[in-house]
């Protein structure tokens, strides 16, 4: 799973990359300081993983990973070259889904680009130049579709499909409200890879104060929890500058330091959280005495799919999946005694693998 974090300058985003990955992105009170996309990769927590190791004795645990990509701080007219300009969009197309980071508190000594903190205006700045950015790109098609587009039915019929979704956006409508008419132009649509068809995860950037009731008596956060509700995307209450400082922190003492703020979880965790469930996510686990591995997938995959992630072979040659929940194994202090009690299954083809599921493949090729 690939992520982007953008957002205007100097509204925390690349402390938050920075406590994320702790990649070390340069961080300073003025815009642009961010001039290369930073990545950084970071492992899934997963409590589920270190049980399964110490169970099976294995060698090595590897959990699912996410990369994070840190772009340039967009400022109105990016589109056009404004800025650092358009460069830092095509980076953001290579990703699943947008971390908006949206500035939620005031401080008089952290500037703002546009004079003062208003998040449902910089969400529609970043959203303008994101639209903006599609109708070029989608302009460019038309330019070699329609030339075409006469003596060929497919294209003629992308072309219709272009004209439409182009006046969708020019009206200031994200492309991940049009609805393409029928599987073709599903396909095209696709295709495009479209900035604002993508997932968004807005990151509401508080103040310690507000963080351990989620923000619950800070308006600016209302707000963006109302505008992401009316376009089903995911928000989640984060203050960079605490994330920074768990990032030091071992895993005792972030649980303690977590603890003392009222919080159950730091902002990896809720963004991760909010990751799987906005894309579909799920893990599901394979346990041994070489390896213990979550394997991400989209929910609803099937088991021979599920299997492809290890390996294409495994999926070729699938022949059955022996498949136990993570709870009925632990309860039953391993795979021999969760079989014992009848709660090993062997699944077939159709089986729609679950969150959690323990499986242990079986092909031949």
């Amino acid at each position: 799973m690939k992520l982007g974090i953008v957002g205007l300058p100097n509204v925390g985003k690349s402390t938050l990359f920075n406590s994320l990955t702790k990649a070390g992105a340069e961080s300073a009170n003025y815009p642009f300081c961010t001039i290369d996309p930073n990545v950084g990769i970071v492992p899934v927590p997963d409590e589920r993983l270190d049980v399964l190791g110490k169970m099976y004795d294995s060698e090595r645990i590897v959990p699912a990973v996410i990369e994070f990509v840190d772009i340039a701080g967009l400022v109105k007219g990016a589109s056009k070259g404004e800025g650092l300009g358009n460069q830092f969009l095509a980076n953001i197309r290579e990703v699943d889904a947008i971390v908006h980071v949206v500035r939620c508190f005031e401080d008089s000594n952290i500037i703002h680009v546009d004079g003062s903190v208003n998040p449902l205006r910089d969400i529609e700045t970043i959203n303008l130049e994101l639209i903006f950015s599609d109708l070029e790109v989608l302009e460019r098609r038309a330019s070699r579709v329609t030339r075409g587009a006469r003596n060929d039915k497919a294209l003629a019929k992308e072309e219709d499909l272009l004209k439409r979704l182009m006046a969708h956006l020019e009206a200031g409508n994200m492309a991940k409200t049009f609805e393409p008419a029928d599987e073709d132009e599903q396909a095209f649509y696709d295709s495009y890879n479209l900035l604002t068809a993508k997932s968004v995860i807005y990151a509401a950037n508080v103040k310690e104060d507000d963080l351990a009731e989620d923000g619950a008596g800070n308006a600016y956060v209302t707000a963006v929890k109302e505008f992401a509700a009316k376009e089903n995307s995911e928000v989640f209450v984060i203050c960079a500058q605490i994330e920074q400082e768990i990032a030091e922190l071992d895993e005792e003492e972030k649980k303690m330091f977590l603890e003392d703020l009222g919080l159950s979880e730091s902002g990896l965790e809720k963004l991760i959280r909010a990751s799987y469930r906005i894309l579909g996510l799920i893990s599901y686990l394979t346990a041994g005495p070489k390896e213990t591995k979550a394997w991400t997938i989209k929910n609803g995959t099937k088991a021979p799919q599920a299997a492809g992630k290890i390996h294409s072979d495994f999926e070729r040659g699938f022949i059955r999946a022996e498949v136990v929940s993570y709870q009925n194994l632990v309860d039953c202090g391993g795979f021999n005694g969760a079989k014992e009690k009848g709660l090993v299954r062997s699944e077939g083809k159709e089986y729609v693998v679950a969150d959690g599921d323990v499986v242990l493949f079986r092909f031949n090729v």
